[in-house]
């Protein structure tokens, strides 16, 4: 994806879609090698990696939607070629799904791998010696511990400038920053905190990439579809106070549990953590999907106030005068202060009457619990910038309508017929039109997915390579990328 949020082609060179949006056609570039010997890419190798993606048991986030478009019952997908593939979806699909899961890796994004790999060594032995099309070629790794990768010469997209790229997997801030200071590491993950250690490295200086990301508030446990039969979920629970017994959202307890979701959301102070946590690079957001596109797409009635004092009343007109308790949990996903700023959430609750039990443990720990449609609190989640507003709609399906693997916390009818209607539309004007309905929806209501702040993503380069902000990909800057595009910087 581009500066301007434009799909831009790198395994395809062109693609085209039907007027109906129902049929796909992409022509492959030619020549494109995997790795390890294992030969050109072909139309039947991006079927087959496409096909493991959507599989039945996939825990990729987009696995529902990658089967409804791969493997629709009413399409097809047909190598035409060794160079042109051919999607029937069977129904109409607008491009927004589609292209968010043929971009490059990163969220719901995917990968191109050889066929004929697994078929010779079994999957498992595949996936530890994979063979991709990158420009990076992996030769040697340890789990939780380094990557190190040999670049691919005359690659068929861009030759790296360095021969070698060593990739270490270091969780500790002070640790990066000691590797950073030492000249052991050229570029790294930073803390907005450790800014002044890194620009007081002597010929060092920050990459600012605008638009690094989001990071938004949900509510889990407001699975109303299926309530009351066999195809409850676990999660459900009327008892939780942001949780409603009754999904008519005319009814009053809707609405009341609506004042305690919107409570929680005006009890955060978005501008402050912008300032403080984020040291001023981001700006407070208001919905999740929304973050680059808020001032043009959103009307402007649609925006957190911060009030306390409000928040205060709402919960006690609710029926808990006294407060109530709730898990919060930080999503540990790579986003810039996101456990910094959920612990701040935390006390801001706190001040309103609400009983905060923080919960800190790894995202690995937590996703199953989400998919599962067991969790019962709050995450701070972060995600990546999207291709258009809406994108991530599909996070709020039903499982038992939709086969949604992923989850943000509610399942409703009304959410399952409007975002199938909006992941149908092909005709953008009346796209945006229903992305708008559904964020009013959503921020009438504080639903889930409520915004917190979006950042820029700050990357520190060090005094021997050169700034590659030409070569950076925008499809998730939540970690650094476009290596390839990385040169020596001449010394003196």
């Amino acid at each position: 994806m581009s500066s301007e949020l434009k799909p831009v082609g790198m395994l395809a060179k062109e693609w085209s879609v039907s007027e109906d949006g129902s049929t796909w056609t992409f022509n492959l570039n030619e020549g494109v090698q995997f790795h390890k010997g294992y030969g050109e890419m072909t139309a039947e190798d991006v079927i087959w990696a496409m096909r493991q993606f959507g599989a039945e048991g996939s825990k990729h986030p987009r696995a529902s939607n990658i089967r409804g478009i791969w493997e629709n019952p009413e399409g097809h997908a047909t190598a035409i070629d060794d160079y042109t593939v051919e999607v029937d979806t069977g129904e109409p699909w607008s491009e927004v799904p589609v292209n968010e899961i043929l971009t490059s890796a990163g969220g719901g994004g995917t990968w191109i791998v050889s066929k004929k790999q697994s078929e010779e060594l079994g999957v498992e032995e595949a996936n530890d010696q994979i063979a991709g099309t990158g420009p990076w070629d992996l030769v040697d790794y340890r789990t939780g511990e380094f990557w190190r990768m040999e670049a691919v010469p005359d690659h068929w997209r861009k030759t790296p400038h360095f021969a070698e790229l060593n990739f270490r997997e270091i969780p500790e801030e002070s640790s990066r920053v000691a590797g950073f200071q030492t000249g052991n590491l050229d570029t790294t993950l930073l803390a907005f905190d450790s800014l002044e250690l890194v620009e007081a490295v002597d010929g060092a200086e920050i990459m600012r990439v605008p638009g690094g990301g989001e990071s938004a508030l949900t509510f889990y446990g407001q699975y109303y579809v299926g309530i009351g039969t066999e195809n409850q979920q676990p999660g459900y629970d009327p008892e939780l106070p942001w949780v409603s017994s009754d999904p008519d959202i005319n009814s009053d307890a809707w609405k009341n549990a609506a004042k305690v979701r919107t409570a929680l959301s005006i009890a955060i102070d978005r501008q402050g953590i912008v300032d403080t946590l984020l040291h001023g690079y981001g700006s407070p957001a208001v919905l999740w999907d929304f973050g680059q596109y808020e001032e043009s797409w959103l009307p402007p009635e649609l925006r957190w106030e911060y009030n306390p004092e409000r928040a205060r009343e709402l919960i006690a007109e609710a029926g808990y005068p006294d407060g109530f308790s709730i898990t919060l949990t930080p999503s540990l996903r790579g986003a810039p202060v996101e456990v910094e700023a959920c612990e701040a959430i935390a006390t801001m609750w706190g001040d309103i009457g609400v009983d905060v039990k923080f919960q800190n443990l790894p995202y690995t720990t937590l996703r199953p619990s989400l998919i599962a449609r067991n969790y019962q609190g709050s995450t701070c989640h972060a995600g990546g910038i999207r291709l258009e507003p809406g994108q991530g709609f599909s996070g709020m399906l039903s499982q038992l309508h939709h086969q949604a693997v992923w989850n943000r916390g509610v399942e409703h009818p009304w959410m399952d017929e409007k975002v199938a209607e909006h992941m149908a539309e092909v005709d953008s004007v009346k796209r945006r039109e229903l992305a708008i309905e559904i964020a009013t929806f959503m921020f009438e209501n504080a639903l889930t997915g409520v915004g917190l702040y979006n950042f820029d993503s700050l990357w520190p380069v060090g005094p021997n390579i050169e700034p590659w902000i030409e070569g950076v990909r925008y499809r998730d800057l939540r970690n650094i990328n476009g290596y390839e595009y990385i040169r020596p910087r001449p010394q003196t």
